[in-house]
């Protein structure tokens, strides 16, 4: 009832699947270099837990590695921080561990062994994701969405929902 100070419960949208990711503002930034995309990374990483999964989606070339690298480095990984197309997944030595997946070359999960994403996503890790969509109904913990995309040269405009 307006005016009456009740507040109604709003359930959250169906594509949410953590009130955490919900309650984050969108956080916009123009970066104008590798630099400045893994800063964003590094900035993100400082919000972050054991737990925590971040799906990083964009065209290829957009920076989605670079944005990682920062973050892991903020999440003391040291030593070279590079895609797991191939692979699939990465997990790092930091603190917290860092799990680096790259679900790229999936099609979709209809024929993969049903732990994958469990043995990469735990909840004493923090998780990037990139190419996340085949594997996002999937995915519990989400603590951030993000998008990067060409802003002309090595400009990106990085959206962090």
């Amino acid at each position: 009832m307006p005016g009456s100070g009740m507040r109604i419960p709003v359930p959250l949208p169906r594509f949410v699947r953590s009130p955490k990711a919900y309650r984050m503002s969108h956080d916009v930034k123009h970066t104008h270099g590798p630099g400045e995309t893994e800063a964003a990374g590094a900035e993100l990483a400082r919000r972050l837990g054991p737990g925590d999964v971040v799906l990083v989606s964009g065209e290829l070339g957009s920076g989605k590695t670079t944005f990682v690298r920062g973050a892991c480095r903020a999440l003391g990984v040291e030593g070279p921080i590079t895609s797991p197309t191939f692979t699939i997944g990465h997990v790092l030595r930091g603190s917290p561990e860092v799990a680096h997946l790259d679900l790229y070359r999936l099609g979709s999960l209809a024929g993969e062994d049903p732990a994958l994403l469990e043995d990469y996503l735990t909840p004493d890790r923090v998780g990037f994701v990139e190419w996340p969509a085949v594997a996002e109904p999937e995915l519990e913990r989400v603590a951030a969405r993000v998008l990067l995309e060409h802003a002309g040269g090595d400009r990106r405009r990085i959206t962090v929902a």
